[in-house]
């Protein structure tokens, strides 16, 4: 197992070196009530006092319930500042834009959520002077199970290297709240959605993978399959220049 007091504190000085260097005086991050968000809160509020967890429910009904709940026990056990913003009338008004001008897939359309967190987080951030905290893991990272330009988008991430496995063993020697360790990964996009459901693999299998090249020969298809996809949301964008 790693040493995560050891880890905390080089965590915490990368944290207070990307404030020194924007210039910035806070933080906001997006707190979901989920493990990764739990892990980058208690991160940042040990790097910056001035650290807020701004909660977004946009829709599904867990939203408003078991996220909304478990995001508020973190702020309270951590003493991190929360507010929140419900994005559904906004994420609905989106939606209704567009219908002239497109027919939106499932997928475009669960994807609005995402990006209007993170015109949220950017609008607090700007307005405050404050850095966006990124709360993506590397098992999400290596599979593209997030959203380009919504949670995929940040000032700074210092949980990307962090297995999913690893995210649960950080958050566990913390002492997090035992319900945000226990419950199903979920980017709560649709009512009964689970990561694990919804990619046809589990972390544990991801993980293996990830650290120690081994695991089960279908599994391996379906790590390479996502893997391969999502390769244009680990790369900048193409910019032409001349030779």
């Amino acid at each position: 197992m790693r040493d995560y007091g050891a880890e905390k504190q080089r965590r915490v000085k990368f944290i207070r070196g990307a404030l020194r260097e924007a210039g910035a005086g806070g933080i906001v991050f997006g707190n979901s009530g989920g493990k990764d968000a739990a892990l980058v809160g208690i991160l940042c509020k040990s790097a910056c006092g001035d650290t807020v967890g701004l909660i977004m429910p946009c829709g599904p009904a867990r939203n408003y319930g078991e996220d909304a709940d478990d995001a508020a026990e973190l702020a309270r056990a951590y003493g991190i500042e929360s507010r929140t913003a419900d994005l559904k009338v906004a994420a609905a008004a989106m939606r209704v834009a567009l219908m002239e001008a497109a027919e939106l897939t499932g997928a475009a359309g669960a994807n609005i959520a995402p990006r209007l967190r993170m015109a949220a987080l950017y609008a607090l951030a700007a307005s405050e002077g404050r850095l966006v905290a990124g709360t993506g893991n590397r098992s999400e990272r290596h599979m593209g199970y997030f959203t380009k330009w919504g949670d995929g988008a940040f000032d700074f991430n210092p949980i990307a290297d962090l297995t999913v496995t690893e995210v649960y063993e950080f958050l566990k020697y913390l002492g997090a709240p035992a319900r945000i360790i226990e419950k199903a990964p979920s980017a709560g996009l649709y009512e009964g959605q689970t990561d694990e459901g919804e990619m046809g693999v589990t972390y544990r299998s991801i993980d293996g993978f990830l650290l120690t090249g081994q695991c089960a020969e279908k599994d391996m298809e379906i790590i390479n399959r996502y893997h391969e996809a999502s390769g244009h949301k680990r790369r900048p964008p193409p910019v032409y220049a001349e030779e």
